[in-house]
Formats: structure tokens, sequence, C-alpha cells
């Protein structure tokens, strides 16, 4: 019912820029909250960026001032424009989304996840 494909992962060089997408399809539904999630090897996933339904944003520390986070919501589409990206950002990074289901209940959802590797 609820679909959520992220693309735009890729090996880039320290210093390089990456775009990354997540298409969400939901048969009708609205979107509420959605976000990026990263998970490094031996890590846990952790919140990089996350933005509401009326465009308000927050990101975590370690991304401020180099990653921007936006959405189209007549596209169900959100993005992450990653700039001036560093070895440490390498990860999988993954869309998660809030979607209403009926009045007063939503459920959340995942995608499959997209590989982002910078090298030094």
């Amino acid at each position: 019912q609820v679909q959520l494909v992220e693309s735009g992962g890729d090996s880039v060089q320290a210093g390089g820029s990456l775009r990354l997408s997540c298409a969400a399809s939901t048969s009708g539904l609205s979107i509420n909250t959605m976000a990026w999630y990263r998970q490094a090897p031996g890590n846990e996933r952790e919140l990089v960026a996350v933005i509401t339904s009326d465009g308000m944003t927050n990101y975590a520390d370690s991304v401020k001032d180099r990653f921007t986070v936006s959405r189209d919501n007549a596209k169900n589409t959100m993005y992450l424009q990653m700039n001036s990206l560093l070895p440490e950002d390498t990860a999988v990074y993954y869309c998660y989304a809030v979607v209403n289901i009926r009045s007063g209940y939503s459920s959340t959802y995942w995608g499959q996840g997209t590989q982002v590797t910078v090298s030094s």
C-alpha cells in the first residue's frame, strides 16, 4: 500500500556532492513528517534530517550547513542535497515517512536504503 524508494546513492570523493531522492507511493494517503536516517557499519541508525508537511526542517549537528532536506508534496518526493561530503558521511541512507492512514491514526514506513560512500 505504501512504498518508499530511495535513489541517488553513489561513491564520491571527499568534498563532493550528492542528491538523494525518496519517492513515496501512498495510494492517495497523505504524508505527514518525512526524514532521512543513515546507518554506518557497526553503528546504530541515526537521524540525519527531518521535514514536516509544511516544510519545517531540523538537522543532526553533524550535517548542519552541509545538507539540505526538501520535499515536493505534489510529487510525494523528498530530497537530501549533500554538499562538502566527508568520509564519515559514508552510510546507507534510509527514507522514513509518517503516513496518515485515517483520522487520528498514522503509520510509519521505511525505504530499502541507498548506499553513500565517501572516499578521502
